[in-house]
């Protein structure tokens, strides 16, 4: 089929087809390895073929003959006939293809046509629940859980634009030991104590540590329980009986204050959730002790020392688990067990959990227990993506204290001395599980040392280009391309061409600061496209080709900015 413009189907499939036919002919079972690679040297030429190298030593071929070879079979091919401009042998057999102005423009009409869904791929029947934030309302979200919250979303949004159906899911404890802490700090305050005083209790192994909860916020919700308020969060609604005697009563409206504070966390991440999964339910359901019971049944357990085993070296792991203690509690991760069930149970075919590297020791008990089980859940479900802490610096100096929470920086916090914006690319600019500094004061500079503003700012200047010209966007979409012809013009081209493969590899990568580093790329191609040619020119046919270069190049970074959660401002 010939493309026709307006048609979706890439240049580059049509000449990733064409190398498959030849690899296949050259080789019987070669074409599924067809790819093309990016030269590393630009000057080189736009894609790169390695196959020659790799398939000459099982051929007993010498690698250039065999690149001869293809470059004969694919000079001969329509599709590259079209598109190639020229396919050169380097080296001991690389392939070096530059494609004709023409194939590059193509992606310009593309991404105009397509705008926002540029890149995406068609839904493909699965559902995915990606677990994240997850953090038991004890407290206000730091900035580990904004790092959390920052990487599920942006996730989330990877994986929407692959084709998955994607479901939000935030676990927490609404009981055990830590809200019962909660629970008596609050009461403690309440009663008019605080922190310090000799009835606050201390923990006897290390004195110099707290036991109970010390921050302010303690001391807010106490107030407000005494003033009998009524608080209200996504999941939940209390009012508060006043009574400092009714440890019940302070229990829930702690917990109901709290997680009304995380909806605001949230909120002003603009995060959301489509579910709010209590731990407490896997015990009042009975999930808990059917879990069990199937893996007592499946014959996975055995008794020792009064408690209850699960038998986890079958499955990989270094040592059998205990699951079941000797006063009748569960350890930790038998409700996990039971959860992931659930989440199987669903219709959940795929499951992310974003979790602190401090989770790493949960991994192959849990996968150990979901495959003793039984219930026909895959080997290495669920997935785990796992993340380290943030260090804060501002004016040069480590900030570890917030008075509100008492003994760390709050999610909050860094937005308001920065920007939701600055906080969500800063947190997604490195991979998960390396070490993260926030530079308060580099996330405030309207400098291009500043990665967020940086790009931003690339969007809001073709905003700017744009409406000095004043015309309708819509009116660029079939406009004559082939007044761009500059080097610069066809890196940009390039540059917006690599988007849709890079979407498809963060997601399967669970990677989303390669679009932080795409982003940058893009930023950096037009700020040179921008310093080389001026758009708003006098001919007609140039300006409009110019333009619309540069209305794809908005596009593209709106859309990468949307996918981590960040906005594309017009004006800066």
């Amino acid at each position: 089929m010939r493309r026709k413009i307006g048609d979706m189907l890439s240049v580059k499939t049509e000449l990733l087809e064409a190398l498959a036919t030849a690899l296949e002919h050259l080789s019987p079972g070669a074409g599924s390895k067809a790819a093309f690679e990016s030269p590393k040297v630009a000057a080189h030429g736009d894609f790169a073929i390695t196959a020659a190298m790799q398939l000459a030593k099982p051929l007993k071929l010498n690698p250039r003959q065999l690149g001869e070879q293809l470059r004969e079979a694919l000079l001969a091919a329509p599709a590259f006939q079209e598109w190639v401009q020229d396919i050169e042998i380097a080296g001991p057999g690389f392939i070096n293809i530059r494609l004709k102005p023409a194939a590059k423009q193509q992606i310009v009409r593309e991404v105009l046509a397509t705008k926002e869904c540029f890149g995406y791929q068609k839904e493909n029947g699965q559902r995915l629940l990606v677990e994240f934030v997850s953090a038991n309302p004890t407290g206000p979200l730091h900035v580990g859980h904004g790092r959390q919250a920052a990487l599920g979303d942006a996730i989330c949004n990877l994986f929407a634009t692959q084709g998955f159906n994607v479901y939000r899911e935030f676990y927490y404890n609404d009981a055990g030991v830590q809200i019962s802490t909660l629970a008596s700090s609050t009461q403690l305050r309440a009663q008019g104590f605080k922190p310090g005083d000799d009835c606050w209790p201390v923990d006897p192994e290390n004195p110099a540590s707290k036991a109970f909860y010390n921050g302010e916020y303690i001391a807010d919700i106490a107030t407000d329980f005494l003033a009998k308020k009524t608080v209200q969060s996504d999941d939940r609604s209390f009012t508060a009986s006043g009574d400092v005697a009714d440890l019940d009563s302070i229990r829930q409206f702690a917990v109901a204050y709290l997680r009304h504070e995380q909806d605001l966390d949230l909120k002003a991440f603009s995060v959301a959730f489509d579910n709010y999964y209590l731990e407490s339910s896997l015990y009042t359901s009975g999930r808990v002790e059917a879990t069990v019971k199937k893996l007592q049944d499946a014959g996975k357990t055995y008794e020792q020392g009064g408690a209850l085993w699960l038998k986890t070296t079958e499955y990989g792991d270094d040592k059998d688990r205990v699951m079941k203690k000797g006063d009748g509690t569960f350890t930790y991760f038998v409700p996990d067990v039971a959860y992931h069930i659930a989440k199987w149970e669903r219709g959940f075919t795929k499951v992310v959990n974003i979790q602190g590297t401090d989770h790493h020791g949960t991994i192959a008990r849990v996968r150990a227990g979901l495959q003793a089980a039984g219930v026909g859940i895959p080997v290495g479900y669920p997935d785990y993506v796992l993340h380290t802490m943030v260090r804060v610096v501002r004016g040069g100096q480590e900030v570890k204290i917030s008075k509100r929470a008492g003994s760390y920086v709050t999610l909050r916090d860094l937005i308001e001395w920065t920007s939701a914006d600055a906080v969500r690319f800063f947190l997604l600019s490195r991979k998960p599980d390396t070490e993260y500094t926030f530079d308060v004061d580099l996330a405030v500079a309207k400098n291009n040392d500043n990665p967020v503003y940086y790009v931003q700012y690339a969007h809001a200047r073709i905003c700017s280009v744009l409406s000095a010209w004043g015309g309708e966007k819509s009116q660029l979409e079939a406009v004559d391309l082939s007044a761009l012809q500059s080097p610069q013009a066809q890196a940009l081209m390039l540059v917006l061409a690599k988007y849709p493969d890079m979407l498809s590899a963060a997601a399967l990568d669970f990677a989303p600061h390669d679009v932080t580093f795409y982003l940058r790329e893009l930023a950096a191609s037009y700020h040179s496209y921008y310093d080389a040619e001026r758009i708003l020119v006098d001919d007609e046919a140039v300006k409009l080709a110019r333009l619309a270069l540069v209305a794809a190049t908005a596009q593209v970074l709106h859309n990468g900015l949307a996918v981590l959660g960040v906005s594309a401002p017009q004006k800066m």
